[in-house]
């Protein structure tokens, strides 16, 4: 059950309790409709609070931006306009520091930093460089100055409905005001300055100014929503990392993980050459070495360890075969996917039908990984699913190769485990491809890799 966690050794009555008590709340949420629930909402409150601060915060930032600005620009037939210039955007950097704070403490919007600057070396005049060319730095600025207008119109859109709603609705609640201190029954919505008065003063009147109260805290509270989403744009497109650096920072962490994975390959390599095929032929070598000599003397023991050592010469060729098809199959260059997956479904210990629907072979390499990743997932189902049967599906979708392997087995893998599998998405999402696992307790299980085509 969402949001109730069970810790060990508690009250099994005093669970059941607190799981009803949350359902109880659950169902409360989906009687009262969402429309209705906004003007309560801590969400809206604080959206509104943010619209608050909104304005005295884009005051300091507009009036700093534009006196900086101005003043270096004034400055600029002198040198003195570039690094005042240059400071302005420095300034709007900090202060774009503050509002992704404030969104991330009232819109709940959690903005990353942008890219930081990159001087190529401590001098003053590498770090007016950096900030004078870096993208982030014009985009805050951009920030203070349509930032100031929105503020403004937000601001005053808001707190007069905001207010006007909420004193519409408690009108008789505080109605009692207007006889006591203005010597009137009422609000007067109507009056020409001699007989013709007309006030809200009657039980029905007091009734209907409350419903159209409601009915303005009812939309105000989504006209707030609607203005928090606009600044919710502004703040991440403007004041987070650009999408080149977040590409960048995206390719550093997959190029990490191919060069690990990489490094890992080479010494799995070496460890199955060393204690594998090596072992083996430096036995053979001392059992050649003892079959010479016991040749003249003794022709029938050296022939059985001749023997002997032809048999292990065979145990050392399919120890290399079997290492050549981990790092590359040659059944997979020689005639692509649809075999070289029938050939790794023939070793896996359960049935597994393989259907391979492609109209042409997708690039090398990530042919090589559409490899790789059934025989791993095969593995899996040998090792850990206790299934009966199991399923290989590829095809292609538009621009994607889609690969498919599914089994009857107890299910509940994990990706998020620290499993086989979540070293496998990490080797998908290097080249940009996706894992998704559908493993509920008792099975089945069905894992879906994405990768480009790229043929």
């Amino acid at each position: 059950m969402t949001g109730a966690r069970l810790a060990e050794g508690t009250n099994p009555m005093a669970t059941e309790d607190r799981m009803q008590r949350y359902e109880g709340h659950v169902e409360r949420r989906r009687i009262v409709p969402s429309a209705l629930r906004a003007p309560f909402e801590g969400r809206t409150w604080r959206e509104f609070w943010y619209v608050m601060l909104s304005l005295p915060v884009s005051i300091i930032f507009f009036t700093f931006a534009v006196t900086t600005v101005s003043l270096s620009a004034g400055l600029l037939i002198t040198f003195v306009g570039v690094p005042v210039l240059a400071a302005a955007l420095a300034g709007c950097r900090a202060f774009g520091a503050l509002e992704r704070s404030r969104a991330r403490l009232l819109l709940d919007l959690d903005v990353d930093s942008p890219e930081p600057l990159r001087p190529r070396s401590n001098g003053l005049m590498s770090w007016i460089g950096a900030v004078l060319k870096s993208g982030s730095s014009w985009r805050h600025l951009l920030y203070s100055l349509l930032h100031f207008p929105w503020a403004v119109t937000s601001f005053t859109v808001v707190l007069t409905a905001w207010l006007t709603g909420w004193s519409l609705l408690l009108y008789p609640l505080w109605r009692w005001m207007f006889p006591t201190y203005w010597d009137q029954p009422g609000i007067m919505i109507y009056g020409d300055g001699k007989d013709t008065e007309l006030f809200l003063d009657t039980p029905f009147e007091m009734a209907a100014t409350s419903v159209a109260g409601l009915a303005t805290v009812l939309v105000t509270a989504w006209l707030i929503r609607g203005f928090a989403y606009v600044d919710r744009i502004m703040v991440s497109g403007l004041l987070g990392p650009s999408k080149l650096a977040e590409r960048v920072v995206e390719l550093e962490s997959d190029r990490g993980i191919v060069v690990d994975t990489a490094a890992a390959d080479l010494r799995r390599i070496e460890r199955d050459l060393h204690d594998g095929a090596q072992a083996r032929l430096v036995a053979l070598a001392m059992d050649l070495g003892l079959a010479k000599e016991k040749l003249l003397e003794d022709p029938d023991a050296a022939a059985a360890m001749v023997d002997e050592a032809h048999g292990e010469v065979k145990i050392a060729l399919q120890e290399l075969r079997d290492l050549a098809r981990g790092i590359h199959p040659a059944v997979l260059t020689d005639r692509g996917l649809d075999a070289a997956l029938s050939s790794v479904a023939s070793r896996c210990t359960v049935p597994v039908s393989v259907d391979v629907d492609l109209d042409s072979r997708p690039a090398a390499a990530i042919e090589g990984i559409a490899y790789f990743t059934v025989s791993e997932l095969l593995q899996n189902v040998s090792k850990h699913s206790r299934a009966r049967k199991a399923t290989v599906e590829v095809w292609r979708s538009e621009n994607r190769l889609m690969i498919q392997v599914g089994d009857d087995g107890q299910g509940g893998a994990d990706v998020t485990a620290g499993s086989g599998l979540a070293g496998l998405a990490e080797r998908l999402d290097s080249v940009d491809g996706v894992l998704a696992v559908d493993s509920p307790v008792g099975g089945p299980t069905t894992v879906t890799a994405e990768l480009p085509w790229r043929g």
